[in-house]
């Protein structure tokens, strides 16, 4: 039996044997080569990569390529192509060319580069951003009075593949209008830059930091969005404000968008954690009674009830309040958006916006977007809060709805200019988000752009 057994381990390792060696042979053609060696469309020539397989086709600044003729086109001997010389294809987008020899086929990338030469952002010591008219090649820069506007170090971005001059990181006396050129192949552009030393601004954002660079990234995002759209804005603290350091006559808006990980739940959390805004409210009162108008964003819409907005009543604070940290926001999987008011779709507040499929809602975010969720809101109902509708709240706070959410509670609201005192404008809404940790691969923005169409907006309003 032994013996039998082995004679069978044998046999099988035989076969197995000249099955191994038999020759494999295959009718297979690999041996032909599949290379574009040279393209050019409306005549210009194609740069091969070949560890990529992609080909880029450098092109001025302003060019069509919705129907680029392909002028020449060279490929290996034998070779076969998707596309032939002398056809018009689309360039809009990066295609795809196959080129098959015998059994080999290898796909490359052909794409389109323009040759930009644009200056995309414009900072001073990190701190201050230029505002940038492209039409007219100029950028502004405003930086408080005690700057040494003779040297002053640019962080400058501008078009990819391009190079500047003066090289960007290199200290500029910016006492007179300095150029930039910026240049990219057959593109070239002259930028002028120009800063202005101001004593008295026309807008602030304020926090509780020294400077705009130690402010949150949510609150540091959105004030360099101001710092390059709003003319003759600054950042200042609340301690200046005390001070007095800054000269007030000439603001007409003063701007707070607070942000805490983890939110602000109601009037007795918002006094123990805003106290340097509180300790600020004589300052920000008088400004107010004096006609100056408030711009409150997220946690800051606590404020109009410590500073007699909504008269003796400390506790028509928002009701309704959560937030996540910064480092572990939501992922938005769709747009997130919240609903204009009934009646209100004419507000200024909600013009020339990015529509989306219902024309009452205001879309804020796009998917891949991560967002804190940070809510600062008037629940409404007999449930709970104090707000048994819409009308309540409106006697109690004497605010104006603008915006609310599915469940009807108050998002967004203003307090319209009166009796000599200025015109305040609240978001609450969690929608309202100027800063995601990350994006998901992919990310393309569109109706986040509403968050600085509203923001604009809201000082278009306030400082009339």
């Amino acid at each position: 039996m032994k013996r039998n057994i082995i004679n069978i381990i044998c046999a099988i390792c035989m076969i197995c044997g000249f099955t191994a060696c038999k020759e494999n042979t295959s009718d297979l053609n690999l041996s032909g080569n599949c290379m574009i060696e040279s393209i050019t469309l409306d005549n210009y020539q194609g740069i091969i990569d070949l560890a990529t397989r992609t080909i880029t086709v450098r092109l001025p600044e302003v060019y069509e390529t919705t129907a680029m003729k392909v002028t020449s086109l060279s490929i290996s001997q034998g070779a076969v192509c998707n596309i032939r010389q002398g056809q018009t294809i689309n360039l809009d987008a990066a295609k795809m060319i196959r080129v098959q020899n015998g059994d080999v086929i290898l796909d490359w990338t052909v794409r389109v580069l323009h040759d930009e030469a644009r200056i995309r952002a414009f900072i001073l010591n990190d701190i201050y951003q230029g505002s940038i008219n492209q039409e007219a090649r100029t950028i502004t820069v405003y930086v408080p009075a005690t700057v040494d506007i003779r040297n002053l170090i640019p962080t400058v971005t501008y078009s990819e593949n391009a190079a500047i001059t003066p090289a960007s990181g290199s200290a500029q006396d910016f006492t007179n209008p300095v150029s930039y050129t910026v240049k990219n192949n057959s593109a070239e552009t002259v930028y002028t830059v120009t800063v202005i030393a101001i004593d008295k601004p026309k807008a602030l954002f304020v926090g509780s930091a020294p400077t705009m660079n130690e402010l949150d990234p949510e609150a540091r995002e959105a004030c360099l969005w101001m710092l390059g759209n709003v003319e003759g804005s600054l950042y200042t603290s609340f301690a200046d404000l005390r001070a007095g350091t800054l000269d007030l006559t000439e603001c007409k808006v003063i701007w707070w968008h607070w942000h805490v990980d983890g939110g602000v739940d109601g009037h007795d959390v918002f006094a123990a954690k805003a106290t340097d805004a509180l300790e600020t409210k004589n300052e920000l009162r008088a400004f107010y009674e004096n006609g100056g108008s408030l711009f409150l964003t997220r946690y800051a819409t606590n404020l109009p009830s410590f500073i007699g907005v909504t008269g003796d009543d400390e506790w028509t604070t928002p009701n309704n309040c959560w937030g996540q940290n910064e480092d572990g926001a939501e992922l938005c999987n769709s747009p997130w958006s919240f609903r204009i008011y009934d009646g209100q779709n004419g507000h200024a507040l909600w013009q020339n916006l990015i529509p989306g499929d219902n024309p009452q809602e205001v879309y804020c975010t796009d998917a891949g977007y991560h967002i804190t969720n940070s809510t600062a809101q008037y629940h409404i109902g007999t449930d709970w809060g104090g707000y048994d509708n819409h009308n309540a709240w409106k006697e109690r706070t004497g605010g104006e709805i603008l915006g609310v959410g599915g469940d009807g509670a108050v998002v967004a609201w203003e307090y319209p200019a009166k009796e000599g005192k200025g015109h305040i404008i609240c978001i609450g809404s969690g929608c309202y988000d100027w800063y995601s940790y990350t994006l998901e691969a992919g990310y393309v923005e569109n109706f986040h752009k509403n968050i600085s169409i509203i923001t604009k907006n809201a000082f278009n309003c306030l400082m009339k």
